[in-house]
């Protein structure tokens, strides 16, 4: 199987049957509940997509580059930027896309999500711990710590935005946490399942070196479930927050909250 076959068969066929359930939707007279139709969900898509190209790029570029991950030369097209083939790029997009569609047919079928009250001690105790995870892998990756690189490279990579997300609106996601879990939950499985049968056929390899050596059912390294875990929360959260109504009236706030005081830029 070539890597382009992978995509094909793993991510463009269900992709495709989204698509297709979501026009199905459309010619129903299905739509977003009101208090999730913030952006329209293909806009709130397309920025994702954006977002995890620019954002996983360079990255990715430097597992390649240090080997932490390789792919066989024989099972792509050869055509590559950077380090990393064109293959992975397309994975950025369609992985994104498909999670994407995902959460847009989940949020048409959950029940209505309950009464919300606004809480920033929620905001700050996720802020909170996401930080106090992020600061030991860190240091994994500072003293050099072999075993752990893949693993502190992921959660490095991966928590800034996470904590960006939970301090903007961990309560309001929160409110949705059905369709949060189950936008994480059914593709990170997916993926992780057809990660493990991509390993065994050599489409790729994982370091032994630079990862823990945990392996899940079907010999999955479990750094790559961690990937799959955390990018799919990084899509579920992201478009979840960018639907729901209570993100409109925040981001103001938030945004002025964030910025530097004008004072401190010596204007009044």
């Amino acid at each position: 199987m070539t890597y382009f076959g992978f995509l094909v068969r793993f991510l463009a066929v269900p992709l495709l049957l989204l698509a297709l359930l979501l026009w199905r939707d459309h010619r129903r007279g299905m739509r977003l509940p009101p208090n999730l139709s913030n952006l329209p969900g293909w806009l709130a898509v397309l920025l994702h997509v954006v977002i995890a190209v620019l954002y996983t790029t360079p990255w990715d570029n430097y597992l390649v580059a240090t080997r932490v991950w390789w792919y066989d030369p024989h099972l792509v097209t050869g055509l590559t930027l950077g380090w990393v083939p064109v293959e992975e790029y397309t994975f950025f997009v369609l992985q994104t896309v498909l999670t994407g569609s995902w959460v847009l047919w989940l949020a048409r079928r959950l029940p209505r999500a309950a009464a919300w009250r606004p809480a920033q001690r929620w905001r700050w105790t996720a802020l909170l711990l996401a930080g106090g995870l992020w600061l030991p892998m860190l240091f994994l990756l500072i003293l050099a710590v072999t075993p752990a690189t893949y693993m502190a490279l992921i959660l490095v990579w991966a928590l800034p935005p996470i904590a960006l997300q939970l301090a903007f609106g961990a309560d309001i996601l929160w409110r949705y946490r059905r369709l949060v879990l189950t936008a994480v939950a059914v593709p990170s499985l997916f993926l992780s399942v057809a990660d493990a049968l991509a390993i065994r056929l050599g489409v790729w390899t994982i370091s032994p070196a630079q990862t823990l050596g945990l392996h899940l059912p079907g010999g999955l390294p479990m750094e790559e479930a961690l990937f799959f875990l955390v990018t799919n929360i990084l899509v579920a959260f992201g478009i979840t927050l960018a639907l729901a109504e209570e993100s409109r009236r925040r981001l103001p706030r938030f945004g002025r909250r964030v910025a530097v005081p004008n004072g401190a830029n010596g204007v009044s």
